[in-house]
């Protein structure tokens, strides 16, 4: 039998890291995690690492802005996955010259994990966001490294537990829900694991090496007001709704500026329902940058080309 590929997770304390780091361990690959020396002053992340150590993850030291510690890390490793936060999005063309120069890497997934950002249209954070990983993808492409960018839209985390209301919601409305425009544009929603386990099956596929993966159950994929009716019959009472323009949310978008890129998960999490931006249903928009790509359809992988990609949305 082939042995597994050795995996490299940057970004394996963070909240999509963890899940990686996991499927990579449930699914047999030597697992290596780059932790920061101040990583573990922190309690929470500190317990994190030492449950990583337990589980059997190989901690290797070292951070973005040390060239030689990634290069040192990057050697050791046969597939790197980015798990980066956005305020570090951008600093994955470090990774990049660290990948170039060890240059034993067969396949590298950076910190994507929603749109795909060459198909999308976003407002506000959302577009500059979308902006910093085009630009990640077009440097690795640049480079010649071989990749997978994994693109699952939403998370049900941070949309399904609050049905995408305020920001500091902790569960969603019992009595009003705020619906984005008309409410019938439809997102996919994907679990975090599901997230975690299928990014890792993909590192030794060939189907997809090169090729954008989209993570897309078809029982996952509803609008905004499925998802309010299937709350109601949940809890058993009909909420207050209140609908917002897609002219009034891009005017509180410009309002809030773009200078957070973290901002409010309300802000860039609704970009997916405007019904003029639909950046997630395939049929919608047709682009030169479209390639081949592979989807994970419920039972497994397909390899896709651009002419059947508009069958799958």
């Amino acid at each position: 039998m082939e042995e597994k590929s050795r995996i490299l997770i940057i970004g394996g304390t963070g909240y999509i890291g963890k899940l990686i780091v996991e499927a990579s361990l449930r699914s047999g690959h030597p697992t290596f995690a780059l932790i920061r020396t101040s990583t573990v002053s922190d309690p929470v992340k500190a317990k994190t690492v030492e449950g990583f150590k337990s589980s059997g993850v190989t901690i290797l030291n070292g951070f973005l802005h040390d060239h030689k510690s990634l290069v040192s890390a990057i050697e050791q490793v046969d597939v790197v996955i980015s798990t980066v936060g956005a305020s570090q999005l951008g600093h994955q063309v470090k990774i990049i010259a660290a990948i170039k120069e060890a240059g034993n890497v067969k396949r590298f997934l950076p910190s994507e994990f929603g749109n795909d950002v060459d198909r999308a249209r976003g407002v506000g954070p959302a577009k500059t966001l979308f902006k910093i990983k085009a630009q990640i993808r077009r440097a690795t492409e640049a480079e010649g490294i071989p990749y997978t960018y994994v693109s699952p839209n939403c998370t049900f985390g941070y949309f399904l537990e609050t049905l995408s209301q305020e920001l500091y919601a902790t569960a969603p409305p019992r009595d009003k829900v705020t619906i984005v425009g008309h409410g019938n544009t439809k997102a996919v929603f994907v679990d975090e694991r599901d997230i975690g386990a299928y990014t890792i099956k993909a590192v030794d596929d060939p189907r997809t090496l090169n090729k954008i993966l989209y993570i897309k159950p078809p029982k996952n994929i509803y609008s905004f007001n499925e998802m309010a009716a299937l709350w109601e019959k949940k809890i058993g009472k009909s909420l207050e709704k209140e609908y917002v323009s897609d002219e009034q949310l891009l005017k509180q978008i410009e309002d809030c500026g773009t200078t957070n890129l973290v901002g409010d998960c309300r802000i860039i999490g609704t970009n997916r329902f405007l019904s003029g931006y639909p950046a997630l249903r395939l049929r919608e928009r047709r682009s030169n940058l479209l390639r081949n790509r592979a989807i994970f359809w419920g039972g497994g992988f397909r390899a896709v080309s651009r002419d059947q990609v508009h069958h799958c949305g």
